[in-house]
């Protein structure tokens, strides 16, 4: 199969940021498949420029990754970022016309622009679509009050719809996506079970895919103890708490100064407890000034490491958070950063409700915190602490749970299930 991957937001493994489609890429290589990444030379996560990769990086010699011009100030407000949106959509749409031999375009949402781009070159070229769903763009941006202007609401909303249906293929990497997805492709078309019968005859049985997000087992040593991270930050007789990932609006980090402050007052076992921020994002230098005027001594704020680096990262750590503001929405999300901490066998803070919880109790891998309120996290946390033999037995349970249900290796083999049978 030889596949385009129209992806502003790639990041490969030397990078920081999520590199689900890197590590699929590699699967599908390491096959004989040919797979091209149109991406964006500047880094989605921290806003500086990504790594400029040689047009085909050895070992893997069937990936070809292409960087296409991006409109850089992604971080300074949000009409910034709809420029940076936009100004990658053409740009990846021209390099995109001069790659040839195409079987499949894969496009994957947010930013949802770069769908119109995958779908108009997967139409010129002949070749099949597959549209991914990596969160529910427009709804999330709306229920966080990003998106608030009804007119741009409405086109949002048009072409959320005009890309579901007008797919091949969709694939979300939630089963809280599913129902979602295809309300809105069948809206106002048919009901029930005529509407399926309908868009079956058409070849188009809107049967959304799931292929959830999960991690590489191989990446992360559960019985690495993390010292020369430890060390390094000045942790080493510390329980350390550590947050890996995005600093944004919806990560809703300012909780979690909250609990810090919370654990800081108190004089008992979280006097050895200690917050890491790993990672970067809009909302990082204002976490740091906050974090700085409410005198907290318990947190440290480190910059984002690639993916290759995670390993060690996570090793240093004693527990993992996750957390989002405390929206219906994002009870539907599968938040990658949750998979690589139960790939490195540490227990998870989890202040995400929804089903990504119902993952981590059948794994029995962590605690389940009420999102959006301190105390109740900074309980979480003081749990964890004080029985240390438990977390550790919490971790190792998500290890084993991971290598059974969301192994990496065995998704992609799903997905290369998925292109082969649209291929048919």
């Amino acid at each position: 199969m030889r596949i385009l991957l129209i992806h502003q937001a790639f990041a490969a493994l030397d990078e920081p940021g999520g590199t689900r489609h890197h590590e699929f890429a590699r699967l599908l290589a390491s096959q004989g498949h040919k797979v091209t990444v149109i991406a964006s030379p500047v880094s989605y996560l921290t806003g500086g420029k990504s790594p400029q990769l040689p047009i085909t990086n050895s070992p893997d010699k069937n990936i070809t990754i292409l960087r296409a011009y991006t409109y850089q100030a992604l971080h300074k407000s949000f009409v910034h970022r709809v420029f940076a949106f936009f100004s990658f959509m053409v740009s990846s749409f021209i390099v995109g016309l001069g790659v040839r031999g195409v079987d499949v375009v894969w496009g994957t949402s947010p930013p949802i622009f770069q769908g119109v781009t995958a779908w108009l070159l997967a139409r010129l070229k002949g070749a099949k679509f597959l549209f991914e769903v990596r969160d529910l763009w427009p709804q999330f941006a709306i229920a966080v009050g990003v998106l608030t202007n009804p007119a741009l609401i409405k086109m949002s909303r048009w072409l959320e719809r005009f890309l579901y249906r007008h797919a091949d293929r969709v694939m979300v990497n939630s089963p809280g996506y599913v129902d979602h997805v295809t309300g809105v492709a069948l809206s106002g078309v048919l009901s029930g079970v005529k509407r399926r019968r309908r868009t079956q005859s058409k070849g188009r049985g809107w049967d959304v895919e799931l292929i959830p997000n999960g991690a590489d087992p191989s990446m992360f040593d559960p019985a690495d103890e993390g010292e020369s991270f430890r060390t390094r930050h000045l942790l080493a007789d510390k329980f350390v708490v550590l947050y890996a990932g995005a600093h944004g609006l919806s990560n809703d980090l300012g909780v979690v100064l909250d609990a810090a402050k919370i654990l800081q007052e108190e004089v008992t076992v979280t006097s050895g407890i200690h917050i890491v921020f790993l990672g970067d994002g809009k909302e990082k230098a204002a976490l740091q000034a906050r974090s700085q005027a409410l005198g907290l001594d318990n947190v440290t704020f480190l910059p984002p490491v690639p993916k290759s680096g995670m390993g060690a990262a996570l090793a240093g750590a004693d527990a993992c958070l996750a957390i989002l503001k405390p929206l219906d929405e994002y009870k539907l999300t599968y938040p990658n950063k949750v998979f690589d901490y139960m790939a490195a066998g540490r227990p998870v803070v989890l202040a995400i409700d929804g089903v990504i919880r119902d993952v981590v109790e059948a794994a029995d891998c962590g605690i389940f915190a009420e999102p959006g309120d301190p105390s109740a996290l900074a309980e979480a946390i003081r749990r964890l602490a004080a029985d240390r033999a438990r977390s550790r037995v919490m971790g190792l349970n998500g290890r084993a749970y991971l290598e059974s249900h969301f192994s990496r290796a065995a998704i992609g083999e799903q997905l290369i299930g998925l292109l082969t049978k649209m291929l048919e």
